[in-house]
């Protein structure tokens, strides 16, 4: 018997032997991974988790010289699920600390998308005038209510309140605070107070409309009117919706932006974020006639033409010289987001970005500035003022400098109707391309052959383009590159277009090349960016 079984035995063995080797070879293809997400892909400036998921922006608030920013967050797994607020802090909105998770779903539901302000006056009398409560709105979403399709009314409005400037919460104990009247997509507060009529004011998404509230202690919500019907895009979901006013740049004048979130709808496809402008007088927000009419002709205006920037907000309680806002979006896009080659974490935050609000030829234009206190953090420089090259320029050769994480400046002068394309490219011969069709008037990104892409059929199926919507035979262009991302400000942040990538190896060389005669370069800078 021991014999006639021996062969039997030596197979069995083999086959364990080769399971075992399979098993470790996928192991080792695991770590090898996890060491390309940590090393590799894992950004410098842009905020991402430790580990797991992350969508939206929520809570963002400004305050004693910290900025928090809360997240939603499945502590449990790298893809969506049940949703927390994470939480982290900064002082220069390059470096982040993560900390304990805020908010944890309750009998209510999970945590989805909402808001923070600083209730300086106490109105809330959850705090006290020498310590203003840090007051949180954000939707309960009931997903066991939802699954059982019978009911519609399973999201609602609830609110936390800290008293130790953001650190610590503690639920209302009378939540919700604004229940839900019956639509299925309730959420995402978002709240801010209103000096005219001294009130707190509360967007909502509501089905495919903003609906706004007024309260005058953020405990107890009347509403007060709808925006959004026939105008805009409604291919997709209204969601993550944010108010605020801007002055017109060069003049006195002053107009009030809602920002939209539509997924699906985007311009390039899948999740994006549209704008309108208008007027506000603290019970309903109207299109301005001229911006209509703009609207009309183009359909819908974008804060972002990339594919990657989604559901982005303002920070309360921030400020600056020129009474602009400060937004931050979520660096992803639903059509891919869950299957992104990263396995530690998933997702990062856009960089944060200065709105302004500008008037030209073609009416309003919400403008992004780049972040640009980049001096304490540049390791090399390197400058050249005027120079003109012909057909394909080699602005940097391999081994100039380290082109993972950089922020670059340039001018393109004397335009002709031509395309001038800038091309970012590895030792594996991948490469990231980017630029302007002049004849057609459009911007591009294409990122077909930047690495990794086969995780999503839609990730790089066409490169995005958009409109270029300012006239002038020159071009300012500033584009900051971090690991796994490329966000291009054109024509000083009137076009922005956002994308990630999933390169192989870090980028080494940048060309620029034209079917133009000649290409004309002014004020070339370029910034080596490291952590200090």
């Amino acid at each position: 018997m021991i014999l006639f079984r021996t062969p039997f035995l030596v197979a069995f063995l083999i086959v364990l032997h080769l399971t075992s080797c399979k098993k470790l070879d996928s192991y080792s293809e695991r770590m090898n991974q996890f060491k390309m997400d940590e090393l590799h892909h894992r950004p410098l400036f842009h905020f991402t988790p430790e580990k797991n998921w992350m969508n939206d922006p929520n809570g963002m608030f400004f305050y004693k010289g910290v900025y928090h920013l809360y997240f939603q967050h499945n502590p449990d797994a790298n893809v969506w699920g049940p949703m927390h607020w994470g939480h982290a802090t900064s002082k220069d909105l390059k470096h982040w600390e993560e900390h304990e998770i805020a908010l944890f779903p309750d009998e209510l539901g999970t945590i989805f998308s909402g808001s923070a302000v600083v209730d300086h006056k106490n109105t809330s009398k959850l705090g006290t005038l020498e310590n203003p409560p840090i007051v949180a709105i954000y939707t309960n979403h009931n997903s066991q209510k939802a699954k059982k399709g019978n009911a519609i009314d399973f999201q609602n409005q609830s609110i936390a309140y800290s008293t130790d400037e953001g650190y610590s919460w503690t639920k209302y104990e009378r939540n919700p605070v604004l229940k839900n009247p019956g639509i299925i997509d309730f959420r995402d507060p978002k709240v801010f107070w209103h000096e005219g009529s001294q009130k707190w004011i509360m967007s909502l998404a509501a089905g495919q409309e903003i609906q706004y509230f007024e309260s005058q202690n953020l405990l107890s919500w009347s509403y007060l009117s709808s925006f959004g019907q026939g105008i805009g895009n409604h291919d997709g979901v209204w969601e993550c919706p944010d108010l605020f006013p801007l002055p017109v740049n060069g003049t006195q004048a002053r107009k009030w932006v809602q920002l939209v979130s539509i997924n699906p709808g985007g311009p390039n496809g899948g999740s994006a974020t549209q704008y309108f402008i208008g007027d506000f007088d603290g019970t309903q927000f109207i299109v301005d006639s001229e911006f209509q009419k703009a609207m009309e002709k183009k359909h819908s205006y974008w804060i972002d033409f990339g594919k990657d920037n989604y559901a982005g907000v303002t920070f309360s309680n921030w400020s600056n010289k020129a009474n602009g806002v400060l937004y931050l979006g979520w660096m992803s896009n639903w059509e891919y987001a869950n299957k992104v080659p990263t396995t530690k974490w998933r997702s990062a935050m856009t960089l944060p970005r200065e709105l302004e609000l500008i008037q030209n030829h073609d009416g309003f234009r919400l403008h992004s500035k780049a972040p640009s206190d980049w001096d304490k953090y540049t390791v090399k420089t390197l400058e050249k003022e005027t120079f003109s090259q012909q057909k394909e320029t080699r602005l940097i050769e391999k081994g100039a400098i380290d082109l993972s994480t950089a922020q670059i400046k340039l001018n393109l002068v004397d335009l002709e109707e031509k395309k001038y394309t800038f091309i970012l490219e590895n030792s594996r011969g991948e490469k990231l391309s980017f630029g302007l069709n002049e004849k057609a008037h459009q911007f591009f990104i294409d990122r077909s052959q930047a690495g990794e892409t086969s995780f999503s059929e839609t990730f790089s199926r066409k490169p995005s383009i958009a409109p270029r919507t300012k006239k002038a035979t020159s071009l300012q262009i500033q584009f900051i590159l971090d690991k796994m991302s490329l966000e291009v400000f054109f024509d000083q942040g009137e076009t922005v277009m956002t994308e990630i990538f999933f390169t192989h190896a870090p980028f080494e060389t940048l060309s620029l090349k034209t079917d133009a005669n000649t290409v004309k370069i002014e004020n070339l800078l370029i910034r080596e960016l490291g952590k200090k």
